[in-house]
């Protein structure tokens, strides 16, 4: 019975990581979409978006149905549950790679972004994606110091994040309201998207020493 649950949770872990690795070309997708204002991309990542979604759902009544069957305890019960909120910070994080894209879609034929900021999102969108390398390679081979490198990403994020912040309050801003507004909201997207890959590698953390969780999107 339990190589059973330890084959479904073998399993588990194989969706998950497709999981990561779908949110990581998606918020690729849509930062390409974003720098070169290419509708025809951005498109594709709102649509594609449907896919994450209905393997979200899917892992989550996999989940539900093998705690109801094999009734784990301890810590084979917090792998299931753990599971279950680890696929529901990645379907966020696809939630924010689509508001990305919307962004760019908004504002064709025209780049929503100054052409003095297009490096900085650059950098945020391989950052973005990397963290989503580090969490697939993470659920497949849990390491502790691994974890600790996708907080030092997050980290950059927040750098940046700040930096694009001051950039768009300056008295040097030449750019309107709108552009603020985009500049503001693509980088707290971005800042986000960064935060719930913190909570996922805590969540993976949490399942294997029992540490206690913080999640780092409401702290």
């Amino acid at each position: 019975m339990r190589d059973l649950f330890q084959e479904e949770l073998v399993a588990i872990n194989n969706d998950i990581s497709q999981m990561a690795d779908l949110v990581g070309k998606a918020i690729n997708k849509a930062t390409e979409s974003l720098l070169f204002a290419d509708r025809e991309i951005a498109e594709r990542v709102i649509e594609s978006d449907v896919l994450l979604n209905d393997l979200a759902s899917a892992l989550d009544e996999r989940c539900t149905m093998l705690t109801a069957r094999q009734q784990p305890v301890a810590t084979e019960l917090r792998s299931v549950l753990g599971s279950m909120r680890i696929a529901s910070s990645l379907e966020r994080m696809g939630d924010l790679a689509v508001h990305v894209a919307k962004s760019a879609r908004l504002r064709y034929p025209a780049r929503a972004v100054p052409d003095e900021l297009v490096e900085t999102f650059r950098t945020l969108g391989h950052l973005a994606e990397e963290l989503t390398v580090q969490l697939s390679r993470l659920v497949t081979n849990p390491d502790v110091t691994l974890a600790q490198d996708i907080q030092k990403a997050d980290d950059k994020v927040d750098a940046l994040h700040r930096e694009l912040f001051r950039i768009v309050l300056s008295p040097d801003w030449s750019h309107g309201v709108e552009a603020a507004v985009d500049v503001t909201l693509l980088s707290r997207y971005y800042e986000r998207f960064a935060d719930h890959a913190v909570s996922v590698a805590r969540r993976i953390i949490h399942v294997l020493t029992g540490e206690p969780y913080i999640d780092t999107v409401l702290h």
